[in-house]
């Protein structure tokens, strides 16, 4: 059985933890109003660009632009994945880094060659430690990433593609679905897939301005102007998913840091009652001994 000075060095270690727990969950649960608001003015332009590229699409027909052909053959991929430069945010970054593992060994098998993209400290180290070749590393830019940063990843995805060096380009990441809750996202960015097209776009929030419906005139033409919109919707997809990505990583570091100080606090709680059990059966234990040393005296 531990001795009184045991359980109070363990119980003070579990405070001083919880501390610190308690510190990282109030420092996450300020930089997710940040967060959120960066994901909320990055979402109207993204959904904007969106509705553009169907608008056009629509008045140039048919494209043979580079970036909605399909490849006859799937002989490379590019996987970016986007996970955390910090850790202790629970199953954050293990599910987008198993996802992609999993991918990588998956094309590896079926004759693929496999290329990846990591963003964050986690994932650079991950995949080295596996020795898996990285096409691009990003660092310390996770929890507030870069316009440079997206457009340095979708350049190397544009070029590779266009140039056949990648048949696909697929983005996984975590989506934050709500301050409590992340989804995984595997998105395939290229080839663009030209379906949504022939979808209508989202509809306009409520109380929002009604865009007047009319003639719109192309300079130099419809096809030309959605040849130069295809990258910029590249773009654009993948610098939402960073910042989205970076929501999502102070959601759940808050949510971590919460689980683990509730379970500081249950342990501090079970060890105080144990130390008091311990403490009342060594004070029991001298009080019955000063009573028998009494009456062995007086015998």
């Amino acid at each position: 059985m531990p001795n009184l000075h045991d359980l109070e060095r363990r119980i003070n270690s579990v405070k001083s933890t919880m501390q610190i727990t308690r510190t990282m969950e109030m420092v996450a649960a300020a930089k997710i109003r940040k967060a959120s608001e960066r994901v909320d003015a990055t979402t109207p332009y993204s959904n904007s660009m969106t509705e553009m590229l169907v608008n056009v699409a629509e008045n140039a027909g048919s494209s043979d632009n580079a970036l909605l052909v399909e490849h006859d053959e799937e002989k490379s991929v590019l996987y970016i994945a986007v996970v955390s430069d910090r850790g202790l945010a629970g199953g954050f970054n293990s599910n987008v880094l198993r996802h992609v593992e999993k991918a990588v060994y998956a094309a590896r098998s079926e004759g693929v060659t496999a290329h990846v993209v990591a963003c964050g400290k986690k994932a650079i180290s991950y995949f080295e430690f596996r020795k898996i070749d990285l096409d691009l590393v990003f660092r310390d830019l996770s929890a507030d990433p870069t316009l440079d940063e997206a457009l340095q990843i979708a350049t190397r995805a544009i070029e590779g593609y266009t140039a056949g060096e990648y048949d696909k380009v697929v983005l996984v990441y975590n989506h934050a679905k709500n301050a409590a809750e992340q989804q995984l996202r595997i998105e395939t960015v290229l080839p663009i897939d030209a379906n949504m097209f022939a979808e209508a776009p989202e509809a306009a929030e409520e109380g929002a301005e009604q865009q007047l419906s009319g003639d719109v005139i192309y300079e130099p033409d419809a096809e030309a102007v959605l040849d130069s919109l295809l990258p910029a919707y590249v773009k654009t997809t993948i610098y939402h998913a960073l910042v989205d990505s970076a929501a999502a990583e102070q959601a759940a570091r808050r949510s971590a840091m919460k689980s683990a100080t509730d379970n500081a606090n249950d342990m501090i709680e079970t060890l105080t009652r144990f130390y008091n059990r311990v403490r009342q059966g060594a004070i029991t234990t001298e009080i019955n001994e000063i009573v028998g040393g009494a009456a062995a005296l007086e015998e």
